[in-house]
């Protein structure tokens, strides 16, 4: 599994016009999911994330986590993550899981984040043409792969 996560001062998915998901400040993660990847992987990355420190304390140093600042979040599905770019100027999307696979695991990753982090959790739609909205606080942007954890 590969994120990309993004401290949002707001961010929202939009769905054929329709709001779908949206919070203020908080964090957009942009989940792309390989067909190897394992509920060991989602436990992992969802603690990772949950406790992550990437909010400001009342020193302005990077030391709060999420729910520490009472923030919300949203899990985008996006298998363009999973993209080659090693050969031509066409991306290979090969790495990325097929629905089979990937709808079930990201439904179980959006499950254990809200369990791990007692966060609602907003998503978009798998396979949608989705709208993602975002004002990047910082900007911070994280970028996690569970095959590179050590």
């Amino acid at each position: 599994m590969r994120v990309v996560i993004q401290r949002a001062k707001e961010a929202s998915v939009t769905i054929e016009g329709k709001v779908k998901s949206s919070i203020g400040q908080g964090l957009l993660i942009l989940l792309g999911i390989e067909p190897t990847d394992t509920v060991e992987e989602i436990k992992w990355l969802s603690n990772k994330i949950t406790n992550l420190r990437i909010f400001d304390d009342e020193n302005r140093v990077m030391n709060l986590s999420v729910g520490a600042i009472n923030g919300g979040i949203i899990v985008v599905s996006q298998f363009t993550l999973m993209a080659s770019t090693k050969k031509g100027n066409r991306p290979s999307y090969i790495r990325a899981a097929k629905p089979d696979i990937a709808i079930p695991l990201y439904e179980a990753f959006v499950k254990e984040l809200h369990q791990t982090s007692q966060i609602e959790i907003g998503t978009g739609e798998f396979g949608a043409d989705m709208k993602v909205a975002l004002i990047n606080d910082g900007p911070v942007t994280i970028i996690i792969d569970t095959k590179n954890k050590e």
